[in-house]
């Protein structure tokens, strides 16, 4: 799993841990990596733990972890790393924006093909690719929302992805689904993602936000049901099926010929 040093990465590691699965465990943080893994074989779980020290927007890194993500013994990938670049679109560093792309959606991409390639041979697997409410929230000023155009548009990608992905899996063994939490209690917020934060220990962002063992839980909860869109907090998928609605009736326009 990516973004495994802290956060829902993290989380999510602890929980599939104690649930007997081994895991590997990718981010660029190796003492918090470290410290993860030691966590993990402390709790008596019995379960191995494997780290990658790895930053995804790096192409030779990128291309170390999907080797890995083709393994055989891959059952399960959490697509969980990212970075923010908050900001006003046209004062941010072009440095930073193409990190943003390569983070969030290229290696979102990337890990995913090799995954699902190796799942698909074998006949089993799952796919958790994580997202953000604010793939939602295209129209929405800032304040209190953040300048977000570029963060906003490659988790409007993730969604769109995943969706269309699952849809293509659709009588396979494979479980695909795209988590969608809100504000969630964790770093995330603390940078932008030049650097990512210091310090071996996790830390929570002024905002607040949804306890991350709220966010697991949602997901787990999700794939037993086998729902391909999660959005934590969202007890009625009524929105989600209006979506899926409203794509149909944009689609169907053009055959209509309606100017």
């Amino acid at each position: 799993m990516t973004g495994a040093s802290s956060g829902i990465g993290a989380a999510y590691a602890r929980r599939l841990a104690a649930r007997g699965w081994d895991t590997v465990l990718v981010a660029r943080r190796a003492q918090r990596l470290d410290d993860l893994a030691r966590r993990l074989r402390e709790e008596g779980t019995g379960t191995r733990v494997e780290t990658l020290v790895a930053d995804l927007s790096d192409p030779a890194d990128l291309a170390r972890v999907a080797d890995r993500a083709a393994g055989d013994d891959i059952g399960f990938l959490l697509n969980n790393a990212g970075i923010n670049g908050y900001g006003p679109f046209a004062d941010l560093d072009p440095a930073l924006l193409r990190k943003v792309l390569d983070v969030n959606v290229l290696a979102v991409t990337v890990l995913a093909r090799s995954a699902v390639a190796a799942m698909r041979e074998r006949g089993r697997g799952t796919l958790v690719n994580v997202a953000s409410q604010l793939a939602f929230a295209g129209s929405l000023p800032p304040g209190p929302l953040p300048e977000r155009a570029v963060y906003g548009g490659t988790k409007g990608y993730v969604v769109t992805f995943t969706r269309t992905l699952a849809a293509e899996l659709a009588g396979t063994p494979l479980h695909v689904q795209v988590l969608c939490p809100g504000l969630t209690a964790t770093e995330f917020h603390r940078s932008r993602g030049e650097e990512p934060v210091e310090g071996r220990e996790q830390q929570v962002h002024e905002d607040g936000g949804m306890p991350v063992h709220q966010v697991v839980d949602a997901s787990l909860a999700a794939l037993d049901t086998g729902d391909v869109v999660c959005v934590p907090g969202l007890r009625d998928t009524t929105p989600v099926d209006r979506l899926t609605e409203a794509e149909r009736t944009l689609r169907e326009a053009a055959r209509r010929g309606t100017p």
